[in-house]
C-alpha cells in the first residue's frame, strides 16, 4: 500500500490542481481523501469570493485521490460530475472530503463535501467515475 508521500508524489503531475490551484493532499485512504486549498486572490471572482471553478477543481481532485490513490490495477476517470454551491467561504482555506458511495467493476460514485476551516459548508459534489484497467 502506498504511503501518503508516495500518493502526493504521484499526483504532483496534476499540475493544474497542485501548482496553479495550490491544492495539497492531507489524508488518503482507500476510497477516501481529504485535500486543502489555501485561498488567495487568484482563487477569487469579481465579487471577491472563491470562484466556482476553483471550488470544483478542489472537489474533482479530491475525488480523484480517493478513487485512484490506492488502485493498483485500475484507473478511474470522471464520467460525470455535478456540484451544488451552498454557501460563501468565510475562512482562509477550503477543505474537501471525498467518500466512496459505491465502487463497482466499471463505475463508481463519490460524494465530496467542501467546507472552509471555520466549518462553513461551501459545496457538495457528486462524481461518477468510469473504471479502466491499467
Amino acid at each position: 500500500m502506498p504511503t501518503i508521500q508516495e500518493i502526493r508524489e504521484r499526483f504532483r503531475r496534476d499540475r493544474f490542481a497542485t501548482d496553479a490551484a495550490g491544492i495539497t493532499i492531507k489524508e488518503a485512504q482507500p476510497q477516501h481523501a481529504i485535500c486543502e486549498m489555501p485561498l488567495s486572490e487568484k482563487h477569487r471572482n469579481a465579487r471577491g469570493t472563491p470562484m466556482g471553478g476553483a471550488i470544483f477543481t478542489l472537489a474533482d481532485f479530491t475525488a480523484a485521490i480517493a478513487a485512484n490513490g490506492f488502485s493498483e490495477h485500475t484507473d478511474t476517470i470522471s464520467l460525470h460530475a455535478d456540484i451544488t454551491f451552498l454557501g460563501t467561504a468565510k475562512g482562509e482555506k477550503l477543505i474537501a472530503e471525498a467518500k466512496c458511495v459505491k465502487q463497482g467493476r466499471t463505475t463508481s460514485l463519490y460524494t465530496v463535501e467542501v467546507t472552509d476551516e471555520l466549518g462553513t459548508l461551501v459545496a457538495q459534489a457528486g462524481v461518477n467515475g468510469f473504471v479502466l484497467p491499467k
